[in-house]
């Protein structure tokens, strides 16, 4: 197929892009992405934010949902995927408030439970089936529906439960759980069904064959993305996914697989977005040796690509938001900006 002459926009987002302060110096020294530096010497900064650090969702969350049309009508609460989740994994669901709920592994810390980053767990399909058969009779005891979307995502429809503020598990990952469990009129109601879940897994055999093989016990469930079905996004958008994504909010629109950036002007959307999310799990975990790594291919396998784009005349209009857990920045660049050759090529922005 052929490339469109040029296709309008794409929108790439690197969540954990920007470095932690702390170590932005030392970092940045060792990263060798000379299309990333040259995007941003040349491009406008067209947005930022900085965050309140007890926000329920993460900067790129807190943007992508703005982008997607996933705002909720109460902005203390993660983003209203659930819905979108649902027809994107196929389900067909009654209309009504539905939630995400996620089978995660709380630890011990020395007087509270800290939420571990969900992938960590690496829930096979056969397991995480084993395990939600387990707990979906007591939903339907309680008077929820509960279906299978996959290994890590399951849905509750629970209309009562449609005013509570609920965290993103990425947003949670590494903290006290009191601060970030579900607030308001029912959290009681959930609070009781989440403790009888994890009654029904203590000692479960799937968890024993887990701790035996030096894996974590699945030990709890993650509430959170609450949203009306069926659910309507932002018309005219088109998101790339990578194999293996888990991002729910990238996928919360029309999607097409990518693996190359020739994928993505092959398809030719007029409005596109692409999420590389891959940093995220490494940033929260503190691998920044890995972070590196991972940086160092996505400038060969897109960065550097999506510059050569811009500059053919193959993109119209490149626009990049860079976050950390606090901040996001979105730059924007095109032909003409490029064509600024007296800017150098930094990577000053990200330390910024």
């Amino acid at each position: 197929m052929p490339y469109n002459p040029c296709m309008t926009q794409l929108h790439l987002f690197l969540p954990f892009g920007l470095p932690p302060e702390e170590l932005a110096r030392d970092l940045l020294r060792e990263l060798k992405t000379p299309a990333l530096a040259t995007l941003l010497a040349r491009a406008r900064r067209i947005d930022h934010r900085v965050i309140d650090g007890f926000s329920r969702a993460l900067p790129h969350e807190i943007r992508l949902a703005q982008l997607l049309g996933l705002e909720r009508h109460d902005t203390e609460s993660s983003p209203a995927v659930a819905a979108a989740a649902m027809q994107h994994l196929g389900l067909t669901g009654e209309h009504g408030t539905w939630f995400i709920v996620q089978p995660v592994h709380l630890h011990i810390a020395r007087d509270h439970l800290v939420l571990t980053d969900p992938r960590q767990l690496r829930l096979s399909e056969p397991d995480a089936r084993a395990l939600f058969a387990t707990v979906q009779p007591l939903f339907e005891e309680y008077g929820h529906t509960l279906l299978y979307g996959d290994a890590q995502h399951w849905f509750v429809r629970a209309d009562e439960w449609s005013d509570l503020q609920t965290a993103t598990p990425d947003a949670a990952s590494g903290h006290n759980i009191d601060i970030w469990m579900p607030k308001g009129a029912h959290e009681r109601d959930w609070r009781r069904l989440q403790n009888e879940a994890q009654m029904h897994w203590h000692e479960h055999a799937i968890n024993d064959a887990r701790e035996m093989a030096g894996g974590k016990p699945v030990n709890s469930l993650w509430l959170w993305g609450g949203a009306t079905f069926p659910q309507q996004t932002s018309a005219g958008i088109t998101s790339f996914v990578m194999s293996g994504s888990q991002n729910l909010l990238a996928t919360a629109t029309t999607t097409v697989a990518a693996a190359s950036v020739d994928d993505i002007l092959r398809a030719a959307p007029q409005n596109g977005v692409l999420v590389l999310d891959e940093l995220i799990g490494l940033a929260l975990a503190g691998a920044w040796a890995e972070w590196l790594t991972a940086f160092q291919q996505y400038e060969t396998t897109w960065l550097a690509p999506l510059l050569d784009a811009v500059q053919g005349g193959k993109l119209g209009r490149l626009q990049l938001t860079v976050s950390h857990d606090r901040a996001y920045a979105t730059y924007a660049a095109d032909k003409s900006s490029l064509r600024k050759f007296w800017r150098k090529p930094s990577l000053a922005h990200l330390a910024s």
